[in-house]
């Protein structure tokens, strides 16, 4: 119950939505209370009128009031649970959309190594099952609990007016079958835990095969993802076997104890009937009161059922919720409250180093340093590569750079200021990446390149598409910059793609360039086409660069070579050439040209 109450707590902007439903569901209940007596009052009318105790004038007059009077209950009835259906389908849009978002903004605001070790199919279905099962919770609750409780309390009221043993026996009723339902609950729970987590995992397989299918039709692994996949549900159906036997067990004795309970009840009513103590009218009036009482407590086991569900689903939740988001806390924050930092050129007016590593050491999680100690500074319009081995640690600077994970010695600085200390969203926007691998959204060329500045006009766009060498091809296609590339680019080549990456960064105008692997894994000509609008996104402008081929290293300012985590040399190409170093060394595979000498270059993330 604590968990639905912190959803209600944590869905309070809802308030309103919630006292209409309870209002509606109330005057409902207290209209369908009425039903009885009108009925009874009428059978009375109809039994007198039989034996001669009534004029038949009389009579027909007496029912048709009592009849009227029913038709305006049901009217009235019917026009309140229409607006309360409506309000509670409003609720319960509106809850989702709050749920929704405010887990979408939290994973957001998550730091990267949550992202390092969750599924993202995981996250999707955590959103999905937790969220939809909350809110058809929260809707049948408000719909259905508060009619139960006037029901249940106005029927134990009336019935010990008429008759005190009828009360006693429908009160035994209700904390019994509530006793039996808590006995079931917990062990349901267990189950229904289990089957979540198989449900999450195959989702999260699901959702990384069809991302990458060419990669499993290729391996012919369809078979092998199939059997993965139905393995999993078909735990879920063993796992539902063992729930649903001791579920509906439980249910057949709480039924069988509820059956046993109203027979006593239904004898009572008869007898009394009997013995004249009731009028056939009474009679009438008490079975239907009775009736009224058996469904809110048959009802009980669907809203147990369903609390249960809502109860795990937000656990998962709100397991998402609490998760420490460290420096990401405030970033969405930071972005409403700086907007356009995108172009803030803030070196432009500094005279110091653009970059500051010092001493910066590193390690994921519990595990040993990656980097150990790493300093070195680059100058404002500078161009620098880094060189190591693959696993060695590049990659992982530029992480840090972008902030994406805190240090655990050392400083980083951008334009003198520390990045430790700086707002994320003016540090990010102020420095661009082009990745090894483009990072495409589905939909148009226009919203990919646009998505650096979400204010560029089409003339801005054009102009940077034009830039990185990508307007010749875009131009080509049917609806130009609208036309829709599909999830991942996938209707687009490499060298397409990576242009288009190029031309965003291009639209960002960074103060600061990254570029990993940026034309890795791509043909001569492309590589080509995509290094001329590299050389146009880096003309005076600071760069660090990881390049997979020794022609674009030797054109920079300065090479940093890293050897097991730290800095082995710094220097100018044409120095390091003759020092006999990583570069050196580098050099001189790419000239004996073997198999071996390729397999080493490889070693170093390096092509020919």
């Amino acid at each position: 119950m604590q968990s639905l109450l912190r959803i209600l707590r944590f869905t309070k902007e809802l308030r309103g939505h919630y006292i209409a439903i309870i209002a509606a569901s109330t005057l409902t209940a207290v209209a369908a209370l009425t039903v009885p007596f009108i009925i009874g009052s009428a059978t009375d009318v109809v039994v007198e009128a039989l034996a001669g105790d009534r004029t038949q004038s009389d009579a027909i007059r007496a029912v048709l009031v009592l009849a009227g009077a029913f038709l305006a209950i049901e009217l009235f009835s019917t026009a309140v649970s229409s607006v309360g259906g409506y309000v509670g389908d409003v609720m319960s849009a509106r809850m989702r959309e709050i749920l929704s978002t405010r887990y979408y903004e939290k994973l957001l605001s998550l730091p990267q190594r949550y992202f390092d070790n969750e599924l993202t199919g995981r996250i999707v279905s955590r959103l999905n099952r937790s969220i939809t099962e909350v809110t058809n919770f929260a809707k049948s609750f408000a719909n259905s609990f508060f009619t139960m409780l006037i029901t249940t309390v106005a029927v134990l009221v009336i019935s010990a007016w008429y008759a005190w043993p009828l009360a006693l026996l429908l009160l035994i009723v209700f904390p019994v079958y509530m006793w039996l339902t808590a006995i079931t609950s917990k062990r349901w729970q267990t189950h229904e835990a289990v089957k979540n987590e198989d449900i999450d995992i195959a989702g999260g397989r699901f959702n990384e095969v069809v991302g990458q299918i060419k990669v499993v039709k290729s391996f012919v692994s369809e078979l092998r993802e199939y059997r993965y996949f139905s393995k999993r549900y078909e735990r879920t159906v063993a796992t539902t076997r063992k729930q649903s036997t001791h579920w509906h067990g439980m249910d057949a004795l709480r039924r069988g104890v509820m059956a046993v309970i109203f027979f006593g009840v239904y004898a009572i009513i008869f007898t009394y009937t009997v013995r004249g103590l009731f009028s056939v009218g009474d009679m009438v009036l008490l079975v239907q009161l009775v009736s009224m009482a058996r469904q809110p407590v048959t009802m009980m086991s669907y809203i147990v059922d369903s609390a249960q569900r809502a109860i795990a689903g937000s656990r998962d939740y709100f397991e998402v919720m609490e998760i420490e988001t460290g420096e990401e806390t405030p970033i969405i924050e930071q972005a409403r409250r700086e907007p356009g930092t995108g172009h803030a050129r803030a070196l432009d007016l500094y005279e110091g180093p653009a970059l500051v590593f010092e001493n910066v050491t590193f390690g994921y999680e519990d595990d040993g340093n990656v980097l150990d100690g790493v300093s070195f500074s680059v100058a404002k319009g500078e161009r620098v590569a880094l060189v190591g081995e693959s696993g060695g640690g590049k990659t992982t600077l530029i992480n840090l750079l972008l902030g994406l994970y805190p240090l655990r010695e050392g400083r980083i600085a951008v334009a003198g200021a520390d990045v430790a200390a700086m707002s994320l969203h003016q540090l990010r926007s102020r420095i661009g990446v082009v990745f090894q691998d483009s990072s495409l959204f589905s939909g148009t060329i226009r919203e990919n390149i646009g998505y650096a500045d979400e204010a560029a006009g089409e003339d801005e766009i054009v102009a940077a598409a034009k830039k990185a060498n990508a307007w010749e091809f875009i131009a080509r296609f049917n609806g130009g910059l609208d036309a829709v590339i599909g999830e991942r680019g996938l209707k687009l080549s490499g060298g397409q793609k990576q242009r288009i990456s190029v031309a965003r960064a291009i639209l960002k105008d960074p103060a600061v360039l990254v570029l990993d692997e940026a034309t890795s894994a791509l043909d001569t000509r492309s590589e080509r086409l995509v290094q001329a609008g590299l050389e146009s996104l880096m003309a005076d402008r600071t760069s660090l660069i990881i390049a997979h081929r020794l022609s674009t290293i030797s054109t920079v300012d300065r090479i940093i070579t890293l050897r097991d985590g730290r800095v082995d040399e710094i220097g100018p190409p044409a120095e390091l050439a003759q020092s006999g170093g990583i570069y050196a060394q580098l050099l001189a595979l790419q000239d004996e040209g073997t198999h071996a000498a390729k397999k080493k270059l490889r070693g170093y993330g390096i092509e020919r």
